[in-house]
């Protein structure tokens, strides 16, 4: 399996299929600074599932049971026995704080007998390596998951082999998780929530999932509370290693009714399946690599599969949204119709909060360049303390600076200043190097009618 970089404001990859080896993927180092300092998240505040048993249960077989291209899998793997995680390479100054937050949170959370190690045996090897060493094995991704190797090098050597092919394992015994040592903080933290989860559980992605890092979209990036019950139903004392998905599917009802009360009383929604010509479609719009009148075309064909199949949920949300990427440069009215029509899809589902708190980043871009700084301001208030309760330093950090403009463009020039001063620390986090937090800062700096031309997120 492979993730694409799609080069859309959710600034990360995100997941497809291809290759013949199934390898998983997801698509600066921080230097001195004269920047405040950078700001990390305390307390992880998950929201609890907020999906049907009889829905997770699906959505649990499809993840466990499919690889990304679509090919099925005959039986369940997992590690059996305690996990531990080995750093390798070079690892960036923020890695090991991120790290002992994810796999205390997959202790306390998933409950998993996972920890770190410095033993050479361990079952998990993280290695940081350049961005361009990840690039000369897989041109588009951001980083990756590959089992039966402990290192790049050993990669390299299996990489056509059936050695690093997932559906030929038994079991888990060893599995190599590739991260970029030069990436921001943020991305290096979203690769190993993202890996790290593939790496010990399911490895599929669907795009039907609102609230998951298994997902394709990309929006969430850091383990989500549907996440964890997923991976605490998946190393459940019920289920085994080599047991097929009917044998699995026969005991996750009781195991779901145990871990999740909550989600017997949820109605189920029963949301179809992603039909691969959207996903294709969706891959092509926000891709790396189709000319613009391609983009537009796939966007244009995303939403008219979206359409037909009648679509109320977060997936018909999120082709508006393509739709809106798409236009934004070159028609900012029609652009803000679909953020518009993303919105009322989005609004529907309480899971799908952080995918409004992204379109509201570009509605209140929008009411900035026209002058409307109170609707902004209106606009953008729900969508803070989400966007810091999803981890997401990037996003918050884009929010705080629009909160900013919009403040200077009310007249509230002091307060704008503090909140301004404020987000630094959070972009630090999200973009990385100082030259990519001053290229934000102008970026939605130019957004004011006052100061220079409209600039695009």
């Amino acid at each position: 399996m492979r993730r694409f970089i799609l080069p859309l404001y959710l600034l990360l990859g995100a997941c497809v299929p291809v290759s013949p080896n199934e390898v998983t993927t997801r698509a600066a180092t921080m230097a001195e600074s004269t920047l405040p300092a950078m700001k990390t998240f305390a307390v992880p505040r998950p929201y609890a599932p907020e999906a049907s048993n009889r829905d997770i249960a699906r959505d649990f077989l499809d993840l466990a049971f499919t690889l990304e291209s679509g090919r099925g899998l005959t039986k369940l793997t997992r590690f059996e026995g305690p996990i531990r995680i080995r750093v390798a390479g070079s690892p960036p100054p923020t890695l090991p704080s991120d790290l002992n937050r994810v796999v205390h949170r997959l202790r306390t959370e998933a409950q998993i007998d996972i920890g770190l190690s410095q033993d050479r045996s361990s079952q998990v090897t993280v290695e940081a390596v350049p961005r361009s060493e990840i690039r000369r094995y897989l041109p588009q991704a951001a980083c990756f998951v590959v089992p039966n190797v402990s290192s790049l090098a050993e990669y390299g050597k299996a990489r056509r082999t059936s050695v690093v092919n997932w559906s030929r394992m038994d079991r888990r015994e060893r599995v190599a998780v590739f991260i970029p040592a030069d990436a921001s903080p943020q991305e290096v933290r979203d690769c190993l929530h993202e890996e790290l989860a593939q790496a010990i559980g399911p490895l599929n992605d669907l795009y039907r999932l609102p609230d998951s890092v298994f997902n394709d979209d990309n929006v969430h990036t850091v383990l989500t509370g549907f996440d964890m019950l997923v991976l605490r139903a998946y190393y459940d004392p019920a289920l085994r290693n080599g047991m097929s998905q009917g044998e699995v599917a026969q005991r996750l009802p009781a195991i779901l009714a145990r871990l999740n009360p909550a989600g017997e009383r949820i109605p189920s929604r029963n949301i179809s399946r992603t039909p691969r010509a959207w996903i294709g479609a969706i891959q092509t719009a926000l891709g790396p690599v189709a000319s613009d009148a391609q983009r537009r075309a796939a966007a244009y064909e995303a939403l008219q599969i979206a359409t037909a199949m009648g679509w109320q949920d977060h997936r018909r949300g999120f082709s508006h949204y393509a739709m809106g990427r798409i236009l934004q440069s070159e028609d900012p009215s029609a652009a803000q119709r679909s953020f518009l029509a993303a919105d009322k899809f989005f609004a529907a589902s309480p899971r799908t909060r952080l995918h409004r708190a992204y379109v509201a980043s570009q509605l209140a871009a929008f009411a900035i360049s026209q002058n409307q700084p109170d609707q902004a301001l209106d606009i953008l208030r729900p969508h803070l303390d989400v966007a810091a309760r999803h981890e997401n330093a990037a996003l918050l950090s884009t929010l705080m600076l629009l909160r900013a403009e919009a403040l200077d463009l009310g007249g509230q020039v002091t307060a704008g200043r503090e909140v301004r001063v404020d987000s630094i620390g959070w972009a630090r986090y999200g973009f990385g190097p100082d030259w990519a937090v001053r290229a934000k800062l102008r970026e939605i700096g130019s957004l004011n009618p006052l100061k220079g031309r409209i600039g695009r997120l």
